[in-house]
């Protein structure tokens, strides 16, 4: 089932919608679920609901998925670029749409401290770090990253799709060289070969380069990393949707 309601975004005192996937029969168990966190929750669950009439189509995976969790997807918002700044942890300048004013690490915060304690506090989760990740696409791709990366004492897992990483890889590389990254961390990345210019090395591209270098550093410290190739994917809901069970996987069936 999923569960819709209005949060307070505190960075800037507006609302923000929330999607709650629960399983179907959360209401007649008693048991607690590991709760994973998403960006662009609108996009999740139903084509209604999403920005290009597509959804991930997450609702009809996790209803048969034989692992059962709580998915709570976070809205951003809509105006302008409400949502490059809302989703960048940096101020930079990009080649997709110039200088973004970066306020996603107070993003973090709000989802640390009013969000998660929120959920925890409503619904019956697991609230430790083992039992708690993070996940995103493009923009929310390149927050999870940084989530689990920066925030590693919260978030064990992540998945980073499409991440929109390259502009900003110094900075990425030195927040991870600041952070103790736990050794049971696990994170799936991932693009497409239709995202970036054709290469015979998809590794030898931009993406490419500084995806290596995040998953180098992350592996050093004992992070169990996999790093997918899409082919023919393309920067869409349609194409992330054919991913969820690699990554769903990756992080949480071992």
């Amino acid at each position: 089932m999923i569960i819709k309601r209005d949060c307070d975004y505190t960075v800037k005192h507006v609302n923000r919608r929330l999607h709650i996937y629960l399983p179907d029969d959360y209401w007649e168990s008693n048991e607690r679920y590991p709760v994973m966190y998403f960006f662009d929750g609108h996009n999740l669950f139903y084509d209604e609901d999403a920005t290009y009439g597509k959804s991930w189509g997450l609702k009809d995976f996790m209803d048969q998925w034989s692992k059962k969790m709580i998915i709570v997807g976070m809205e951003c918002g809509h105006e302008g670029k409400e949502r490059l700044n809302e989703y960048c942890p940096y101020t930079m300048n990009t080649y997709f749409a110039g200088k973004i004013e970066g306020i996603g690490d107070e993003t973090f915060q709000w989802i640390i401290n009013e969000v998660k304690p929120m959920i925890d506090r409503e619904y019956r989760t697991y609230s430790h770090r083992e039992a708690t990740g993070i996940a995103g696409s493009s923009m929310g791709g390149l927050m999870s990253v940084y989530g689990v990366t920066v925030y590693n004492d919260i978030f064990s897992k992540g998945a980073c799709l499409s991440s929109a990483v390259t502009p900003c890889i110094a900075l990425i590389e030195r927040d991870l060289k600041k952070n103790r990254i736990s050794p049971d961390t696990r994170v799936y990345f991932s693009w497409g070969t239709n995202e970036v210019k054709q290469a015979k090395d998809p590794m030898k591209t931009s993406m490419g380069r500084a995806h290596k270098r995040i998953i180098n550093t992350l592996e050093s410290q004992g992070a169990a990393c996999l790093l997918y190739i899409q082919p023919d994917g393309r920067h869409c809901e349609a194409d992330w949707e054919k991913q969820i069970p690699l990554f769903m996987d990756h992080l949480w069936m071992r």
